[in-house]
């Protein structure tokens, strides 16, 4: 049996990780103070960036839901691996070779790890047998589409051959066996045993937000295939439909640093608008657009404010209109604003690059328009505006759209685009989105469980009734001066302890706190030996005893008020002299009291005035540090 991975090298494949960097890879972070990072929160849904991160300590926390932990433990929540796969995914990723307890060897890849290899071992077969004589019908394909062997290999396109068993025979050589080649999705299991899922197709591997392959997408070719013109990955535990989006690795950057996302409808649309300099363009593989989708794109995006653009490239015929429809029913979920961009002449992106060049598909974006507008046109289209009669069913029907409208800055404007469409007054379709934004209100209201709870989720990144009960937070602290005092001073403590003076740390921790709250994190901290070492904060942390774990975590990633780390360093020392001023006077005040109860010339009297000597004297010195 394989040994445990030495703890020397699980703290080493740490410290050369930046944790920044592995979760930006999944959450568009913005700086939020001194060493912080900040955007939405991975693990629940929020309107407003809740989640932090502090890369200088390995760490991040989510004042919304409470999430909080190190490198190893955002992979696991977010992948669902074990300690082991963690530690060996991120050393493998910056080329530190493990070493293991016990004398034992590496061990095998299991789980998800292998259905990964299995994936990534694919898309490699899959792209070498593109260029054999068998794929001319692919490449011939791609080549009617636009797409030369240039742009195939940026995207990783590939071949499916016929056989029934080419991928399974070229995987079994690598090892992989059917049970694993099942689970992965690359194979089915027939009458006849098992054969490969994908033949005689183009295949474009689907990658994660990582740019980890799990899936495949594939387009049938020969008319004597049987089965559906697109075939994609069967549901695995990699491979989730509803939040998979294919381009996203490729584009999530541009996404990020445009806060512009364009939704198309397929693999070759994605192509053509990479290719032509549109590459914030994803789409959807084999299902609608959803709310899942949209809260994968939310967090890539950095979705906290109406500054974004979101725009769905939809074909002007039916289905499309369709489309929109759907994707609007999700659209206030978006803090971005929302538009439709419909091509001329019924092109979809791919075509339009192919008839009229790459000007065009950049060109499309500049024909967008906002979704509300788009949707309340469809709404209309199916009523005679020229009857009395067809007026008032068309405003019926649209004014709950603009009732609806997330902005009420826009509402207005979009009441007198109403106007204009109906030829109507102004006042009367105000008073029917009226109506009708009052009709959601009570439909909402009655919208209770049975004890008379709503039964909607809390959003905006609020934690439910319940959470509140048990977790103590920052925002649960009381509102004194000495409350402050604490809290700043344990905050600037667990984030710059290991650059101040240790004999100064060691007396300002020895000294207990008035909440009991935070003298759990003091005494947290004070018991760690070796504050100078990477990843001591994160031990403290971890080491503070419930229901207060979570505020040594929100302190530790709070913002610390500050222009500069240098400039945090002096205000961390100063709120650590105040602990120590305060205990000082506090003693003081209690001599002072004291000696007022025994005779001035007895020997407790001497002695009460020796010590207000003493704290005295300390008192100056610790001042004039503070100075």
């Amino acid at each position: 049996m394989a040994g445990r991975i030495a703890q020397a090298d699980v703290e080493e494949v740490k410290s050369r990780t930046n944790i920044g960097d592995i979760i930006g890879e999944r959450v568009a972070l913005k700086s939020a103070g001194v060493g912080s990072l900040k955007g939405l929160c991975p693990f629940h849904d929020e309107r407003s960036p809740s989640f932090h991160v502090r890369p200088q300590v390995g760490f991040y926390h989510c004042f919304g839901c409470g999430e909080s932990g190190d490198v190893y433990s955002f992979l696991r929540k977010m992948d669902h691996v074990s300690f082991t796969e963690a530690v060996e995914r991120l050393a493998g990723r910056i080329g530190f070779t493990l070493h293991y307890e016990d004398g034992g060897a590496a061990p095998e890849t299991t789980g998800r790890a292998r259905l990964y290899a299995a994936n990534a071992a694919a898309a490699e077969y899959f792209r070498g047998q593109l260029s054999s004589a068998e794929a001319d019908a692919g490449r011939r394909f791609l080549g009617e589409r636009g797409f030369d062997a240039g742009a195939a290999a940026h995207f990783g396109v590939g071949y499916a051959p016929k056989g029934w068993s080419s991928l399974r025979d070229a995987l079994r050589a690598q090892g992989f066996s059917d049970e694993e080649l099942t689970t992965a999705g690359l194979v089915s299991q027939g009458q006849r045993g098992v054969y490969d899922r994908f033949r005689g197709r183009v295949v474009w591997p689907i990658r994660d937000v990582t740019s980890q392959v799990i899936g495949f997408g594939a387009r049938r070719l020969y008319e004597d295939d049987q089965g559906p013109k697109y075939l994609n990955t069967p549901e695995t535990s990699l491979y989730k439909k509803t939040q998979v989006l294919y381009g996203l690795d490729l584009a999530k950057r541009d996404i990020s640093r445009e806060h512009r996302v364009v939704v198309v409808e397929g693999y070759t649309d994605v192509m053509a608008c990479h290719l032509a300099g549109v590459t914030t363009a994803i789409a959807t593989c084999g299902t609608a657009f959803g709310s899942e989708h949209i809260t994968v794109l939310r967090r890539v995006m950095g979705d906290d404010s109406a500054a974004g653009e979101v725009v769905f490239t939809f074909d002007p015929d039916a289905a499309g209109q369709k489309a929109a429809l759907r994707a609007f029913g999700d659209e206030k979920r978006f803090a971005a604003q929302t538009y439709v961009a419909v091509a001329p002449d019924g092109f979809d992106p791919c075509d339009l690059r192919l008839q009229r060049g790459d000007g065009a598909v950049r060109g499309l974006m500049d024909t967008k328009v906002p979704m509300f507008e788009f949707v309340i046109d469809q709404r209309l289209a199916g009523y005679d505006l020229a009857s009395v009669e067809g007026r008032a069913g068309a405003l019926r029907a649209a004014a709950p759209i603009i009732a609806d409208i997330r902005d009420p800055a826009l509402r207005p404007g979009y009441a007198r685009v109403l106007a204009r469409r109906l030829g109507l007054d102004l006042g009367e379709v105000s008073g029917e989105i009226q109506r009708a934004a009052r009709a959601a209100q009570r439909r909402e209201s009655q919208s209770v469980t049975p004890s008379g709870a709503p039964s909607a989720t809390p959003i905006d990144g609020d934690p439910a009734p319940e959470a509140d009960a048990v977790r103590v937070t920052i925002a649960t602290l009381p509102r004194t001066a000495d409350a402050a005092l604490e809290r700043d001073a344990l905050m600037g403590i667990l984030q710059f302890g290991h650059r101040i003076d240790a004999g100064l740390l060691a007396r300002a921790l020895a000294l207990p706190f008035r909440y009991p709250a935070l003298d759990a994190v003091r005494q947290a901290i004070a018991a760690v030996p070796d504050r100078d070492r990477p990843g001591w904060s994160v031990d403290a942390v971890n080491a503070v005893r419930e229901p207060y774990r979570s505020l040594g975590a929100e302190l530790l990633s709070a913002d610390f008020p500050a222009l500069s780390d240098d400039a945090a360093v002096v205000s961390a020392a100063s709120l650590a002299q105040r602990v120590l001023l305060r205990a000082l006077d506090r003693e003081k005040s209690e001599l002072l009291g004291a000696i007022q109860r025994v005779a001035a010339d007895s020997a407790d009297g001497r002695e009460i005035r020796m010590r207000l000597r003493e704290l005295d004297a300390q008192r100056q010195i610790v001042a004039a540090e503070l100075d």
